[in-house]
């Protein structure tokens, strides 16, 4: 599975970790679709997360933010517990993007970031009824950092656009924008470049760069060999939901058993 020599990013990691999850697990029933991951995060690193399909990669995202209750194991972020509710997750500082778009589709671009960035306002609901004036200086501040971050992703002309209407890498580029409105400290993306064109996929590797070198720690779910061992400090990659071999971009492309992953093994290898 040579894909590509993998280039050093020159990035300095930080030594404070961001995330920690430890032996997390996730059982449906007999099924085992995450076994015992664990995995470490630091400041200002990326972290890329692969494997074959039905790895459970997605799955241990949702563990992570709270959408899924796990069956074992437990997730810190800056050294405390996570609830298990996506909306107590998002307040603590971890923000999603999901591999199937979400946005909402007959909204503005501009309203789309805003709504991410309602978890940061403190209105009540009266204030918000009656349009109070804590409610106005509120409304006008999320607009303008909705404007901000539709610049700071490359949107500047698009805030008035209707999301359904606008062109597909530009839509995954504002799902990470109103990502970005909840001021979070870890990013994670779930397969950001599906379905993109390789100019595309450039612009989005120079995006999420763009997004370390501000201070956020990002963890990146994608089947893109060559995207993911060009821009990660490290790699992490599953198989059968359990944690097969972690390490640098170097180490992992040349491992015999994620190329046995992914292209399967010789069968007198496998039984020996």
């Amino acid at each position: 599975m040579t894909v590509t020599e993998p280039q050093s990013t020159g990035h300095q990691v930080g030594e404070k970790v961001v995330l920690e999850a430890n032996g997390v697990t996730m059982r449906f029933g007999g099924l085992t679709a995450v076994d015992d991951v664990s995995m470490k995060v630091h400041e200002g690193e990326i972290v890329g997360l692969i494997g074959p399909n039905g790895a459970g990669k997605t799955t241990f995202f949702n563990c992570l933010t709270g959408m899924y209750i796990p069956t074992e194991g437990r997730v810190e972020l800056n050294g405390q517990t996570l609830p298990p509710k996506p909306l107590k997750v998002v307040k603590a500082g971890m923000a999603r993007t999901f591999q199937n778009i979400r946005l909402f589709a007959n909204m503005t671009a501009l309203e789309n970031v805003m709504v991410g960035r309602y978890c940061r306002t403190s209105s009540m609901a009266l204030t918000s009824i009656l349009r109070g004036p804590k409610f106005r200086r509120e409304e006008e501040a999320t607009r303008v950092r909705a404007q901000e971050l539709l610049d700071y992703v490359g949107l500047a002309r698009s805030t008035e656009l209707l999301a359904r209407n606008m062109p597909y890498g530009d839509q995954r580029r504002l799902e990470i924008a109103r990502a970005l409105a909840t001021d979070p400290q870890l990013l994670l993306l779930d397969e950001p470049t599906a379905g993109m064109n390789p100019k595309e996929t450039e612009e989005t590797m120079h995006l999420i760069r763009k997004i370390r070198d501000s201070g956020l720690a990002v963890v990146v779910i994608e089947h893109d060999m060559r995207f993911i061992f060009n821009l990660c400090d490290r790699v992490l990659c599953l198989v059968r939901g359990a944690l097969l071999v972690e390490g640098t971009p170097g180490e992992v492309q040349s491992d015999h058993r994620v190329i046995e992953a992914y292209i399967g093994g010789d069968d007198e290898e496998e039984s020996a």
